[in-house]
């Protein structure tokens, strides 16, 4: 099993042939062991163009949907990031690589710490992984230069607006069953621009049956 030539391939077919150009987000995805973050059972699929179950309900994004996430935050290497569901940890490991600091909230306990290990295991000494309801943000790390949120809202989550810096950049899908990707730059302390981008289908983001122990959530 050559993952890199599978990296390699997918950039080529699935990244750059939809229209990724940031070089930057190309050479990453490259380099990026996919086949880590997923079941060790379905890991000959990870390069695959398509999301893929990683337990508890959840999804690892398809490999394109992680690109144009990613080169839409414009990351440039110094960036402070929120990440809301941290899923797999695969984002995360793609975002430690193109930014300086990534904090990623997950809600499901068990992704949350299994997200860890992997990252760790893997050498990712820039990333945090909390477990705690991503739709609250992270209070105490805040502000952030950029978020990326990967499971979707009905509504744009205003602490996430509150925790973004002016002339910050928040990626997100926003909807119920029909979801738009969306692209949210924060104009001033009380304004926002907002762009759609593409329909999108994420799976919901997911909220806490009661509040989590407080400690997660500041």
């Amino acid at each position: 099993f050559n993952w890199r030539a599978e990296a390699q391939e997918m950039v080529k077919t699935q990244i750059q042939k939809r229209g990724i150009t940031d070089t930057i987000v190309i050479n990453i995805l490259k380099q990026t062991p996919r086949h880590e973050f997923v079941p060790s059972d379905i890991a000959v699929h990870a390069y695959s163009d398509h999301p893929l179950p990683i337990g508890e309900g959840q999804t690892i994004s398809q490999p394109y949907i992680v690109a144009l996430m990613t080169e839409l935050l414009q990351l440039e290497g110094q960036e402070k990031v929120l990440e809301v569901g941290t899923g797999s940890g695969y984002q995360a490991a793609v975002l430690a690589a193109a930014a300086d600091r990534i904090f990623t909230i997950e809600i499901v306990k068990v992704l949350a710490d299994r997200a860890r290990e992997t990252l760790d295991r893997l050498g990712y000494d820039n990333v945090v992984v909390r477990w705690g309801d991503g739709y609250q943000g992270w209070p105490s790390q805040a502000p952030f230069d950029r978020i990326i949120v990967t499971a979707a809202p009905e509504k744009i989550p205003p602490a996430l607006v509150d925790q973004l810096k002016v002339g910050g950049r928040m990626v997100i899908p926003v909807g119920s069953f029909w979801q738009e990707l969306k692209v949210i730059i924060k104009t001033s302390e009380t304004e926002i621009e907002e762009k759609s981008i593409i329909p999108v289908r994420f799976v919901p983001m997911v909220y806490p049956e009661s509040p989590l122990p407080e400690y997660n959530n500041n």
